[in-house]
């Protein structure tokens, strides 16, 4: 292939420095990144929250200032090439190694005052640790919290959260992991619904690409030919509509035995159960912050979501 004096192999002017290294933009790196992580641009999307054009303007961005071609793009997925799979294995040491620097220089200079980030799934991070924020910041007037809830797994490797709270054991060798629950789910629905036979049921759901689900899988084996009559994407609007007599949900008991409008409906099939784990750095931990906001999340999970559990969830 011939390549004009100044362009590169894609026909695209090559930033270089003076001494004719490239100019490798530390953002496209991060973003190709979660790319190979992830292995789509949609998904290294959601995981970096940004829409996935910008995901492909970084990614072209880093294959000019390369000369190489990193991805093969096609209509689903973007599987590295040969020469993205050397580069995605060169990043992700540079990425380690930038987050032990970020951890290492916040345990150096903090004390207890300090911001410290906890990721939750929804229903968690907005139904039991932001109401006892109040009564945390009374004791610790110094700690700023800030408590995300999100559906998908937060990256503590890349500094979007000190502290995670997650439906799954962390596989990770290098993370400190605690199990500090278990979540219990009931069927839930406004009291008109415990007057009237079961066959009349109908359900309210997750959409279709949260089917996965543990809770949604147990509410499909409860169907038995009943309909699902209304579907929403969070566990919020879920709520508002059976609230307003749409049809019976699946609540976490947390959130169903606290919520006045509903009432929990008698069910066979045993209800699942999903252990809450407590995820952050080693090293992290070392921070008298850290470890104050780790205790206060171990309680306040602990109390509404206790390991042990002496009355059956599903009766």
């Amino acid at each position: 292939m011939t390549i004009k004096p100044g362009l590169n192999k894609f026909g695209m002017n090559s930033p270089y420095l003076c001494n004719n290294a490239p100019m490798i933009d530390w953002q496209d790196l991060h973003h190709f990144a979660a790319l190979a992580r992830t292995g789509s641009l949609s998904a290294a999307a959601r995981e970096l929250g940004v829409d996935h054009a910008t995901v492909g303007r970084r990614i072209a961005a880093l294959e000019r200032s390369l000369d190489l071609r990193l991805i093969d793009r096609r209509p689903r997925t973007s599987p590295l090439t040969a020469d993205g799979r050397a580069i995605a294995e060169l990043v992700g040491r540079i990425d380690e190694n930038v987050e032990a620097i970020r951890r290492y220089s916040k345990s150096a200079v903090a004390g207890l005052s300090a911001a410290v980030k906890i990721s939750a799934p929804p229903s968690v991070a907005a139904h039991l640790l932001a109401p006892k924020a109040a009564l945390f910041r009374m004791d610790h007037p110094d700690i700023t919290l800030t408590v995300a809830g999100v559906s998908r797994r937060a990256a503590i490797d890349y500094g979007e959260t000190d502290i995670a709270v997650r439906t799954t054991r962390p596989e990770e060798n290098d993370l400190l992991v605690r199990r500090i629950g278990v979540m219990r789910f009931g069927l839930y629905a406004v009291p008109s619904f415990a007057q009237m036979p079961e066959e009349d049921w109908v359900f309210i759901g997750y959409d279709a690409a949260l089917e996965h689900l543990t809770r949604e899988t147990w509410l499909r084996g409860l169907l038995a030919g009943r309909p699902i009559v209304f579907r929403a994407a969070d566990i919020f609007g879920q709520l508002e509509a059976a609230r307003a007599g749409i049809g019976v949900l699946v609540l976490p008991t947390f959130l169903g035995d606290s919520e006045p409008a509903l009432t929990r409906l008698p069910v066979a099939v045993p209800s699942p159960t999903r252990d809450l784990w407590l995820v952050t750095y080693p090293d992290l931990r070392r921070l008298p912050a850290v470890r104050a906001v780790m205790d206060f999340v171990c309680d306040v999970i602990g109390q509404s979501c206790p390991i042990r559990d002496d009355v059956s969830a599903g009766t």
